[in-house]
């Protein structure tokens, strides 16, 4: 099932790559989803609060960890577009040693220093215990999550987006089962939620890695293939760890909003938590866009066809433009009423918070599209500094309107920093986009061959103009 994205019609490629894709990240969803409506359901509001106050402590490490699994199979993708199948599968081996290396270091730091976290983060004290006991749960899993997330990401790196949503179509109504058993049947609360997702992600992973032994002879890795090659890690670290950074640095905007939220009370979390999830829901679209043409521009890029990569961002972009209004139109209008699926308490005080939330979200859903699409594909270029460049203007949007709404106490203004900070990333990835573009243009420009004297057609000189 693996797929050559280098031939064919760049729109119907990528188009047809993207819809697993998103079907898989909608599935992935289902795990944070389930355990917010069970827990908001069946625990109650004040522990809904508490898994919502660690969501960005989860995007700011489970994050870093997918941005280096993306970008050490950033090389995987253009060796595989380039015909390179020995290389390719040294990438492979290099991407697992690092990923098993960074894996061990941010399970330690984070576990370490968690608790320290969550008190500078301002969690209100009657979530604090249930907060800690979920987010740390979470953090001992990162092994887990960092198995699924390199083998999806190995696996689409050569193509195939559709394997690994069906092994998270399993694992999400796997997750979904534990969720009910250990939350509703034991009685676990918010220990069982985490335990449930870290348990799901865990059974993908190794379904990706049974998959890839069994059907994927291209990714058969021989001994050599384990030898540790250091100018190879170099050149996947270059890549891997400013995505890293990118996510990270974008992941330390939104707990700064994230503190500011925390000084309103839990029932704005609450609120939050639930605008959040709804939010997520519905662009994921644009993460699926990001994901296709990160892999769509690295085969190609490895073929130097960098005339078909700009119809891919042009396709992409088109894509997401329709998006936008399909999504931008729901949560607009009848978002809100997705809430009572998450709480049953106080419905009718967090339902107007809810819609204050998604109507300020919904209006900049086309910035936030252009950012997943370029960031990505730029990624998949081999870019790797630029890219996290844009995660530094969000984080200093998202920062400034934080900081400005936690002094004024300010739903509206915390609701507002997303938006801006999408606004100015979006306006800065397209310049980085254009000034890349020229870039290869020029180059090109300057290996053209010129016009021929005597036949007045462009190619390397004749014999005849060459004699003379």
């Amino acid at each position: 099932m693996e797929r050559d994205m280098t031939k064919g019609s760049p729109a119907k490629i990528i188009f047809s790559f993207t819809i697993p894709v998103f079907l898989g990240n909608i599935f992935q969803q289902f795990y944070s989803m389930v355990d917010t409506v069970i827990v908001g359901k069946f625990v109650g509001t004040p522990a809904l609060a508490a898994v919502g106050s660690t969501g960005t402590i989860s995007f700011f490490i489970l994050g870093f960890l997918m941005g280096t699994t993306v970008g050490f199979t950033v090389l995987t993708s253009q060796r595989f577009g380039a015909g390179d199948m020995a290389g390719m599968r040294k990438t492979v081996g290099t991407a697992t040693l690092l990923s098993l290396l960074v894996s061990l270091i941010m399970t330690i730091a984070s576990m370490l220093g968690m608790r320290s976290l969550l008190t500078l983060m301002n969690t209100p004290a009657d979530i604090f215990a249930d907060a800690y006991t979920y987010i740390m749960i979470i953090c001992a899993g990162i092994f887990a999550q960092v198995l699924y997330n390199l083998l999806s990401c190995i696996l689409r790196a050569l193509g195939n987006s559709r394997t690994p949503l069906y092994f998270l179509i399993f694992s999400a109504f796997l997750n979904i089962i534990l969720d009910l058993l250990l939350i509703i049947s034991f009685q676990m609360g918010v220990a069982g939620a985490a335990i449930a997702t870290v348990v799901s992600q865990g059974v993908s992973g190794i379904l990706c890695l049974i998959y890839i032994i069994k059907k994927v002879p291209l990714l058969r890795l021989q001994k050599e293939d384990w030898i540790w090659d250091s100018h190879l890690a170099k050149m996947q670290m270059g890549v891997g760890f400013p995505m890293a950074l990118q996510y990270s640095i974008t992941a330390i905007g939104t707990m700064m909003m994230q503190s500011s939220l925390n000084l309103l009370g839990s029932l704005a979390v609450a609120a939050f938590t639930a605008a959040s999830k709804i939010e997520q829901l519905v662009t994921q679209a644009y993460v699926a866009l990001g994901t296709t043409i990160a892999t769509y521009s690295a085969q190609n890029t490895g073929a130097g066809d960098i005339r078909r990569v700009r119809q891919g961002f042009h396709a992409s972009t088109q894509i997401g433009f329709v998006c936008t209004l399909i999504a931008s139109a729901f949560v607009m209008t009848v978002g809100k009423y997705m809430t009572y699926l998450f709480v049953s308490e106080n419905v009718s005080d967090i339902i107007g918070l809810v819609d204050i939330y998604l109507k300020c979200a919904g209006a900049f859903f086309l910035p936030l599209a252009v950012v997943n699409i370029y960031r990505n594909g730029i990624q998949g270029m081999g870019f790797g500094l630029l890219p996290m460049m844009g995660g530094v203007t969000e984080l200093a949007g998202r920062g400034v309107v934080s900081v400005a709404a936690a002094r004024q106490h300010s739903y509206l203004g915390v609701c507002m920093a997303s938006p801006t900070a999408w606004v100015l990333a979006a306006v800065f990835l397209l310049l980085t986009y254009f000034h890349i573009m020229r870039t290869y243009d020029k180059k090109a420009a300057d290996t053209e061959p010129s016009a021929c004297q005597l036949c007045n057609k462009k190619h390397l000189p004749c014999k005849t103009a060459r004699q003379q």
